[in-house]
Parts: structure tokens; C-alpha cells; sequence
């Protein structure tokens, strides 16, 4: 029993360092994968997105005056392409009675910040945006993601209606001309794109032409740093990040999750590799009768410590094989429960130095456990004591 409670130890110290590890690098793995695959270069942010319970949309965009700081921004001669995006939260039905809530999405129209699956996606100029005025007619057309389309079995050329409100969503009807991904993959979950224009007069942000963020594309081999720093020079109020940057932002605003997992971590650590150790020395402590017998027939003392080490790192072993054999299997269980709560797909890769992490763990602590212990034993040489 005893030797299998140790061998137990050793492999939840080992899948504490292989499960936790594989947490924290899928996470960073994912999110430079999303950004990699955005096709930006560029990320510009205005402060905080703040949460205005009551409010159409319910988040108060931080980039006022979006339209014309993108125009301004794309007359760099680095910068290919500057899209404005928004994000609200907006009604959807597909009958005109019963509304749900889902994620709205406003960008100035198709080019590179959408990719499109299926349909043409937007199609002619932004017109209700009309120079700033938003007098134009609304082009009443829609993208929305995959998962939404399977939700309400949409296909490209039905009608949706669409509103910040119920009694706004009744009077606008859209159609859905393509499918993307793109908003879904960075949100996990669920979206509805329109022109940016659009979305802000449902949902009360036209007044000031506000938005989320805005995405930049620099011209090939340009210098994507030394652009950051120009334009942050000729806009000290907005903050430009390359993607890296905008990833390493975001994982710092989780900071105290992060920490948490980092706690995680080190308890597993611990708690497995002193249960591992404890379990170790007690192995040796009931052995004191056949190691006295072997020091009482002239065994050296090295020969007696080779024994102990040898016995502990075949616990270390099986524990080791235990914990590494198990580790696929558990890391795709937790891999679909972040999908379920999420809505993010690979945030659980276990990275192959989490395996060297855990295998240092478990043999750490048995070359530990086994050579403490018998250095104990050895510090005397009569049977007598040693029984005792």
C-alpha cells in the first residue's frame, strides 16, 4: 500500500507540472495563433472598454471620432490599411418575435479585416455613413459567423432582424450575405458583423463615431516597430501595440487568474512531491530490520544507500510513466471543458518541456527522499540501533 500511495504521489507531481504548464502555454499559444492569423500588424486602443449597464449595446467604446483617426492613420506611407472595429451587444430574431442576445460587430466594411466562407460579404460603399453625417441609407446587409448560422439554420440570402433594442431590432431587417469566422474566433463566441456606421446608430453610438479599437496593416517590409513609434508620436492619447504587445496586454489584465494558475502550480508541485517524499522515507523507515541485516553482515554503507536510491527511483519511474500516460487523456478532457466555459478551442497543449518539468519533479524528490533515508540509516552501524 504503501508503495502504491507513493507511486501515486509521483504522478500527481508530475501531471500537476504537465496539466497547469499546458494550461498557461496553450493560452499564449492560442492567442499568438488568433493574432498570426488576423493579418494585422498593428493593434490601436483608447483605455479600457467600460461595461454601461442600462445602456444600448452595453459597453462604452474608448476611440471616439473612429472614422477620421483610421483615414489619418492610413495616410502613413508604412500603413497599408486602418479598419475601425465596434462591439456591442445586440438583438437578433429571425421571425421579427422572439429575440436573443448576441455579439454585434461593426467594421467599415469587407476588405481584410473580415475573411469570408461563404456568400460575397459586403458589397458597394458605406453609405449611411455619408461623411460623418450618418444621413445615408443602411445598406441592411449582414455577416454573420458559423456557429450562428447552425444555431438558427441561416443561410446566406435569409433575413434576419437587428436592433441595440427589441423595438429597434423589429424595424431592421438585414440580409445575411456571407459567413465569416473572423469575430468568432477572437470572441469565442457566436457574432453578427455589420457596417461600423450601422451598428453605431442601433446602438446609440453615432453621436461621437465611437469604437472599440483599430486594427492596422503596415505595408510589406515595413518596419512594424518603427511605425508603432511614429504614429504613437502623432497620437500620444492611443496607445499602439504590435500583436505581440496586444497579447502580452491582455494575459497582464488577467493578472490575477494568472497568478492564481501560477499558485496552482507550485502548490501541485509541492503538495505531490512532499506526499511523494513523505511516502519515500516511510518505505525506508519500515525497511530498518532487512537494512540493519545488511549492515550487520559487513554491507558498506554506500551499498546500503544504493539500495534505497534504487528503490526509490523505480517508484519515481512507474510514478513518472503514470502521470505521463495520463496526461493526453486528462489534457483533452480539460481541453473541452475550456471549450464549453470558453468558447476557445486549444487553450489546454501540454508543450513537450512540461513532460523534462515533471520527470525533474519526480526524480527530484525520489533521489531526495531515497538518499535522506538512507543516510539516516547509515549514520549508525549497529543492528541493534538500526532495529531500534
Amino acid at each position: 500500500m504503501r508503495t502504491v500511495l507513493a507511486v501515486i504521489g509521483v504522478a500527481l507531481a508530475v501531471l500537476s507540472v504537465t496539466l497547469l504548464t499546458g494550461v498557461g502555454a496553450g493560452v499564449v499559444a492560442t492567442g499568438n495563433e488568433m493574432f498570426d492569423q488576423s493579418g494585422q500588424d498593428l493593434w490601436v486602443t483608447g483605455g479600457p472598454i467600460e461595461i454601461a449597464p442600462g445602456s444600448v449595446g452595453g459597453f462604452q467604446n474608448p476611440i471616439p471620432n473612429a472614422h477620421p483617426l483610421a483615414e489619418n492613420i492610413s495616410a502613413h506611407e508604412d500603413v497599408d490599411a486602418a479598419v475601425p472595429m465596434a462591439f456591442q451587444v445586440v438583438y437578433v430574431s429571425t421571425d421579427g418575435e422572439e429575440f436573443t442576445t448576441t455579439m454585434g460587430s461593426g467594421v467599415p466594411g469587407g476588405g481584410p479585416s473580415v475573411a469570408i466562407e461563404e456568400g460575397e460579404g459586403f458589397t458597394g460603399p458605406d453609405t449611411h455613413y455619408a461623411d460623418g453625417t450618418y444621413e445615408g441609407n443602411m445598406t441592411h446587409q449582414a455577416v454573420i459567423s458559423p456557429s450562428m448560422a447552425a444555431e438558427y439554420d441561416l443561410e446566406v440570402g435569409d433575413t434576419i432582424y437587428l436592433g441595440g433594442t427589441v423595438a429597434n431590432a423589429r424595424e431592421n431587417e438585414f440580409e445575411v450575405v456571407g459567413t465569416s469566422p473572423t469575430f468568432e474566433n477572437f470572441l469565442g463566441t457566436g457574432t453578427v458583423t455589420t457596417r461600423l456606421s450601422e451598428l453605431q446608430t442601433l446602438t446609440g453610438n453615432a453621436y461621437d463615431d465611437s469604437a472599440t479599437l483599430i486594427t492596422i496593416r503596415t505595408t510589406p517590409g515595413a518596419d512594424r516597430e518603427a511605425v508603432r513609434d511614429d504614429l504613437a508620436a502623432q497620437h500620444p492619447e492611443y496607445t499602439f501595440r504590435t500583436n505581440q504587445e496586444q497579447l502580452v496586454s491582455l494575459l497582464e489584465r488577467q493578472a490575477v487568474v494568472l497568478a492564481a494558475g501560477a499558485s496552482l502550480v507550485v502548490l501541485g508541485i509541492v503538495a505531490g512531491g512532499i506526499l511523494s517524499l513523505n511516502l519515500l522515507l516511510s518505505l525506508i523507515y519500515v525497511q530498518r530490520q532487512p537494512l540493519a541485516v545488511l549492515r550487520a553482515v559487513g554491507a558498506t554503507r554506500r551499498s546500503v544507500v544504493g539500495v534505497a536510491v534504487v528503490q526509490a527511483l523505480t517508484i519515481a519511474t512507474i510514478g513518472y510513466l503514470v502521470g505521463i500516460g495520463a496526461t493526453p487523456l486528462l489534457a483533452m478532457l480539460l481541453d473541452q471543458i475550456a471549450l464549453t466555459v470558453t468558447g476557445f478551442e486549444g487553450l489546454v497543449q501540454v508543450p513537450q518541456y512540461a513532460y523534462l518539468a515533471g520527470a525533474g519533479v519526480a526524480f527530484g524528490f525520489a533521489l531526495l527522499g531515497g538518499i535522506t533515508g538512507a543516510w539516516r540509516v547509515t549514520r549508525v552501524t549497529s543492528a541493534t540501533q538500526l532495529v531500534r
